[in-house]
């Protein structure tokens, strides 16, 4: 088993590890859509950050979440954009693990109600954030099919791999 400070240093490398994954995979697997707003890039960013959030839980999944995809806006030039998403997606991922820490049942069903509250975080959260940076209450609706192709696209891979991510690692899940 591990000790505490063993167990420290592998939680920080695995965040370290998934933040680099949630970065890369939004960065270089990605789809531009011609959306109006700008909700147009669908990106597999989600997949790390969520697979996180089952595995290793809520604080891993905030964390992943909030810094993995805040750096791809730091980098990609959509700069503006990292603290909201620093804050939407890193509670993306700490509600995604919550509920898949948390809730009992049939771990397909728990992580699939998991995506679909952090579709509606997403959604919502980025609405708001465009209403914020271009003060139109119309134009957001343009960037609402695009995230929500990004979780579903997400949740339809993360779903059926988790459990299997679960018992690689050893956590305990109810199947």
């Amino acid at each position: 088993m591990f000790t505490t400070e063993q167990n420290k240093t592998r939680i920080l490398v695995l965040n370290a590890l998934f933040i680099t994954l949630t970065f890369l995979a939004t960065m270089f697997i990605n789809i531009r859509l011609p959306l109006m707003g700008n909700g147009g890039l669908i990106h597999l960013g989600n997949v790390p950050l969520l697979i996180a959030a089952f595995v290793f839980g809520k604080q891993s999944g905030a964390i992943v979440g909030a810094f993995g995809m805040a750096l791809f806006d730091i980098v990609s030039g959509w700069t503006l954009w990292a603290p909201f998403t620093f804050v939407i997606v890193g509670a993306m991922g700490y509600v995604a693990g919550l509920i898949a820490e948390k809730m009992p049942g049939k771990k397909v069903y728990v992580h699939v109600l998991a995506v679909a509250v952090a579709l509606i975080i997403k959604v919502v959260g980025y609405y708001f954030t465009e209403v914020v940076l271009y003060g139109n209450w119309i134009q957001p609706f343009g960037s609402i099919p695009g995230n929500i192709m990004q979780l579903v696209l997400a949740g339809v891979i993360v779903v059926p791999l988790a459990n299997g991510f679960m018992k690689r690692v050893g956590r305990s899940n109810s199947i």
